[in-house]
């Protein structure tokens, strides 16, 4: 599939704003961190994934018939996201609401308050909409029969595993580093350990025959005749071609930027008393980084079967 910036901007900034605002609210919700640095990363958790999302209609027909999209979340896993990004959306601005108390009495500095079950509530809520909203993305990939490198098993699961782990990295460089950082590190191998199992699972050939990609499934199906003359929408949108030669070092390098620097960088954060904030700040960009080379070859390696016709 063409490799569209739009879509891969929307993916990784939307994925690691609502990341960010999953730990903000596990924060709120566990009595932790500052309200004012709490509300900095909910301010930045909404900018991310608003420019997301702006960035994605770009690559839209019609922008501006964007908004029907959302009546169709019966049938629809691109308007179950939007529905469940605006809900995050309120959710994340009704956590800010019940910071903003704090951060008016002066006690901006000090340790957060007790929540009542109303505020912690509203911290389940804004983790649960986040977290949906990452994994309808997915599924707006993964629900797609004739791709078979996005009908993966494993597609949801890295989603959801990206936006945690960038939007990890990005709450501890705006609240400061903790424990978390070691949970970081499983993530990032883990990661690491499933896109190379969903790399060798694409790699082998597709589990479909040219009669499925006409519609035709179980029947055998012969070309007397080259379907088109030139190049056309279908061979340039869904048969992208990368070559394997590129997408193999792409591979490792998207790995080496997701994965192998930050796990480096955040060794030395567990060290307590350690000033590492010049290193969270590099591994949340090498992840976001690698993130972004992760999805481009998401969309570049993957065939449409119809390409098994044309």
């Amino acid at each position: 599939m063409h490799p569209a910036l739009s879509v891969i901007f929307f993916t990784t900034l939307s994925g690691a704003g609502y990341g960010l605002l999953f730990w903000t609210a596990y924060a709120v919700l566990c009595g932790q961190g500052q309200p004012r640095a709490l509300l900095i990363a909910i301010a930045v958790s909404v900018v991310l994934s608003t420019i997301g999302l702006l960035s994605s209609l770009w690559h839209l027909g019609k922008p501006a018939r964007a908004w029907r999209a959302f009546s169709q979340w019966r049938t629809s896993w691109l308007s179950r996201e939007g529905v469940a990004s605006l809900a995050t959306f309120v959710a994340a601005v009704a956590l800010a609401a019940t910071l903003l108390p704090d951060l008016m009495d002066g006690d901006a500095r000090g340790t957060m308050p007790s929540f009542d079950w109303t505020g912690r509530g509203i911290a389940v809520l804004a983790m649960a909409m986040a977290m949906a909203t990452v994994f309808c993305t997915a599924m707006i990939y993964a629900s797609l029969k004739p791709i078979p490198a996005w009908r993966h098993r494993l597609v949801p699961t890295v989603y959801v595993l990206f936006a945690l782990f960038t939007g990890g990295l990005l709450d501890m460089v705006i609240r400061g580093p903790d424990s978390s950082a070691l949970l970081l590190i499983l993530l990032a191998a883990a990661l690491w350990i499933m896109k190379v199992r969903y790399w060798r699972a694409i790699g082998a050939a597709l589990p479909a025959t040219r009669g499925d990609a006409i519609g035709l499934p179980g029947r055998t199906a012969t070309v007397f005749e080259r379907p088109h003359t030139e190049a056309n929408y279908l061979t340039r949108e869904m048969g992208f071609v990368v070559a394997r030669k590129h997408a193999k070092w792409l591979r490792v390098a998207s790995v080496a930027l997701f994965a192998v620097i930050p796990i480096v960088l955040l060794a030395p954060v567990i060290v307590p008393h350690l000033h590492s904030m010049p290193l969270l700040v590099v591994a949340a960009l090498s992840a976001l980084a690698g993130a972004f080379v992760e999805r481009w070859l998401f969309f570049a390696e993957a065939k449409h079967m119809v390409t098994l016709y044309y």
